[in-house]
């Protein structure tokens, strides 16, 4: 699990330890940050009595930003900081307190200062949600691509 930031080997700050460390909604949800590298990320989270909605399964608000927590990790990755431009999730099997899920972030492509990246969010070896999320390297932010 990465819960400080740590050092890139060329001694500057890895951009996702810190946005994670920083992250007080995805730590105070128990996500745990498991891997990451360019373009890439995978993350835990074990859902608890407070996700579950009214039809005992857990909430679609609480997967989505799971798997936002993801997204948001690998598209920033590259170092500059990077927001949602929009994402779309599709629920594919009901999620129950006590499982334990893990979200797998990769990025599709990269162009200007735009991205697609997939988020296949499991409960073992079961597929409970498949996301895709649009990201956008914001104004300012130091970057090679062009603006």
């Amino acid at each position: 699990m990465v819960d400080t930031p740590k050092m890139a080997a060329n001694g500057a700050q890895d951009p996702v330890a810190e946005m994670f460390t920083a992250d007080e909604a995805s730590r105070r949800l128990g996500i745990e940050l498991l891997e990451h590298s360019r373009g890439t990320a995978v993350l835990r989270m074990t859902v608890t009595e407070a996700m579950v909605n009214g039809h005992g399964i857990a909430h679609g608000g609480y997967l989505f930003l799971f798997a936002d927590t993801a997204f948001a990790c690998a598209c920033n990755s590259h170092g500059p900081t990077t927001v949602a431009a929009g994402a779309d999730i599709d629920f594919v099997a009901p999620v129950h307190e006590g499982d334990v899920l893990t979200a797998a972030a990769r990025e599709r492509t990269r162009f200007g200062r735009s991205g697609i990246y997939d988020v296949t969010v499991k409960r073992g070896e079961e597929v409970v949600a498949e996301f895709r999320g649009r990201s956008r390297i914001l104004r300012g932010s130091s970057s090679k691509e062009p603006r």
